[in-house]
């Protein structure tokens, strides 16, 4: 479908006005904060709903636009899983890991697993991170961006990509976090409020809910699918998203900085809960235009191109672009955030232990600034490499969280729960289990070996996360501590730490989980309906 030859004059002008607006709020934000030197966390200052609206605009890249609204034309809801399931993991994230890195008041996931584990694995995981980060953060999302920017706007394709950068950079190396939250929170609010009027113009001329409803298939409507199901099992959701999910929301720098930035624990925690209940929106916005496309427009031949069919077909002139500005938007906040991180990480992690352990909050701000355009620089590189070897981005670099994420889950998680755990343990899991998940990838989106039939990405994570947490229980139980782990406090007294106790974040959890009950019984009424009368 050929967005760029639909767009009209008052199309370019809107996405001019996005283009401009949202580099002057970054640099706003910039120039009011030019006399401090945090440039990494925003001298920990900020409350929960923007960090809340930051980690939501950093979550949705354009392939997750496209991708989603291509699903729910091809399946119908049951992707919704993938929004829906979060809570669980931001719950945890925000009552169990969150009190842990604001109260020893570490900057990364890496100094976290230096207080922990100690100095090898922290040395380990500091190169680690800047790998995960350039290739799921910044090249992924760079090369996806370039292309649709190509699209639509008729550029090359290392033009796009420039642009691109450019703009995601500007902001970042100027102000650092506090220009990405900023900046993110309000591409967040114009996602949301375009998504939202494409799928409202495409439900009026269905006819409406229940016009929808009698239109597709029942099993659109299912979220919870037999565990024959090749794709959307409800064994593969049990087993392999929680690996996924405790990696991707408790121990990924590119997500969990935000909270990082957060005054306190309580606002830390509120920004949790926030962006959970903002994950129920995306199913009804992202992907519902998909299975209106479905009734409008049946006979596509790539259900990828359905979220273009909505957009070029029954948007109004001036709309269109906004809707292309709300694409941009979301290459934008993934980016600046993956820029953010890997500089934080590089700088804080790498630069100043090994090679200027006494410079000066300045000289680290500037270096930060430095590798930020660094970090850009290999992302155009990495970016168009990935032109020569994949297309498919979304379900590639899905199935490529599911393959980094199995011995960080692990390590991660039996660090915090299980003081036993040593530092020889987590580095040899983190190396050795790195090596073989990665591997197991690499083989089975190649297809080797060939007689091998190699079951789903996500139950795959899981049999990798059992054999790595496994492996770490062993190997704490033969080694001893070293001198340089320390012990974290118990949950309950990290807990008797803090100035307010949790009691009305426990409550807004409960909220959510009637919310989310109630949602699934809803879409899934005739199944639990069935399961009776069996």
């Amino acid at each position: 479908m050929d967005i760029h030859g639909q767009l009209q004059t008052l199309d370019f002008v809107v996405i001019a006005a996005y283009a401009v607006g949202i580099v002057g709020i970054g640099m706003w934000v910039s120039y009011r904060r030019r006399a401090t030197n945090d440039l990494f966390l925003a001298d920990r200052s900020f409350r929960w709903p923007s960090m809340a609206l930051s980690i939501f605009g950093t979550n949705v890249t354009p392939a997750f636009l496209i991708a989603t609204c291509g699903i729910g034309y091809s399946t119908g809801m049951v992707a919704a899983n993938y929004d829906w399931l979060a809570w669980w993991f931001l719950m945890l994230l925000a009552m169990l890991f969150l009190p842990y890195y604001i109260t020893t008041k570490v900057s990364t996931m890496p100094e976290f697993m230096r207080r922990r584990f100690g100095e090898a694995t922290y040395k380990f995981l500091s190169l680690y991170t800047l790998f995960t980060t350039i290739v799921l953060w910044l090249a992924g999302v760079l090369y996806a961006g370039g292309l649709l920017l190509q699209q639509i706007m008729d550029w090359p394709l290392a033009v796009a990509i420039l642009v691109l950068t450019v703009i995601a950079t500007s902001f970042t190396v100027a102000g650092g976090l506090a220009a990405v939250i900023v900046t993110d929170a309000v591409q967040s609010v114009l996602m949301l409020l375009g998504a939202t009027t494409l799928t409202v113009i495409a439900l009026i001329k269905v006819g409406g809910v229940g016009r929808l409803y009698e239109s597709v298939p029942a099993s659109y409507w299912q979220l919870i699918r037999p565990a024959s199901d090749p794709e959307y099992s409800w064994l593969a959701m049990l087993l392999g998203y929680p690996v996924m999910g405790i990696y991707f929301w408790c121990a990924d720098q590119t997500i969990v900085q935000r909270v990082l930035a957060a005054r306190d624990v309580r606002q830390g925690q509120l920004a949790c809960v926030f962006t959970a209940f903002l994950k129920i929106i995306p199913p009804f916005i992202f992907l519902m235009p998909g299975i209106l496309c479905c009734v409008l427009h049946p006979c596509l031949k790539d259900p990828d191109q359905a979220f273009a069919t909505m957009v070029v077909n029954h948007l109004p002139v001036g709309m269109t672009g906004l809707i292309v500005a709300v694409l941009i938007a979301a290459v934008i906040s993934t980016l600046d955030s993956g820029l953010n991180s890997f500089s934080t990480v590089f700088t804080l992690d790498v630069y100043v232990p090994r090679f200027r352990p006494h410079a000066t909050p300045r000289q680290i701000k500037w270096m930060g600034r430095l590798v930020t355009l660094f970090a850009a620089v290999i992302a155009q590189y990495c970016a168009l490499g990935l032109a020569t070897v994949e297309r498919d981005l979304f379900g590639l670099f899905q199935s490529m969280i599911a393959f980094v994420a199995p011995p960080l889950a692990a390590v991660f998680l039996i660090g915090v729960l299980w003081k036993r755990a040593t530092g020889t343990a987590a580095l040899w899991t983190l190396a050795l289990g790195s090596v073989v998940s990665l591997g197991v990838g690499v083989c089975r989106t190649k297809g080797w070996p060939a007689e091998v039939a190699w079951p789903g990405f996500m139950f795959l994570s899981f049999y990798l996360f059992v054999g790595c947490s496994i492996f770490m229980a062993v190997i704490s139980l033969l080694t001893r501590h070293s001198p340089d782990e320390e012990r974290l406090p118990s949950v309950r007294d990290t807990y008797a730490r803090q100035d307010v106790k949790p009691t009305f974040v426990w409550r807004l959890w409960g909220l959510m989980a009637l919310v989310m009950l109630a949602i699934y019984v809803v879409f899934d009424w005739s199944l639990i309906m069935s399961m009776r009368v069996d």
